[in-house]
């Protein structure tokens, strides 16, 4: 696997978690009996996991620098926030697709480390 779709993995799985959570969120807005049909929580969990998803597809566009770091803290911020939002909803799945996305983060800041070193040896 080349060093650039390496850094790309873990942005993927952001994208990937973003869209389960989304779906997860879509699915609690509309289906009656979730507890959370039509709130402004549901809303806002919606347009959160909107938001991670576009902004891990960023994240995989980025070469370096602070730009790329920068969207990492947003993306660590949202997904902390999102994982909680789904904890008060009572939306469990939402929470352990923003687990699965931390994890794509991790190994997007492992990927692109293991890269740099790489570059300067």
């Amino acid at each position: 696997m080349s060093q650039r779709r390496s850094n790309r993995l873990g942005a993927l799985l952001l994208v990937i978690a973003s869209l389960v959570g989304l779906g997860v969120a879509l699915y609690a807005w509309f289906t009656p009996l979730t507890g959370v049909t039509g709130t402004l929580g549901a809303l806002v969990a919606i347009v959160a996991c909107l938001v991670l998803a576009l902004l891990a597809w960023v994240l995989s566009r980025l070469q370096g620098g602070a730009a790329r770091n920068l969207v990492r803290v947003v993306i660590l911020l949202g997904l902390f926030g999102t994982a909680f939002a789904g904890l008060l909803l009572h939306q469990w799945w939402i929470s352990a697709a923003m687990a699965l996305g931390l994890v794509g983060w991790i190994l997007d800041i492992a990927c692109a480390r293991r890269t740099s070193l790489h570059s300067y040896s």
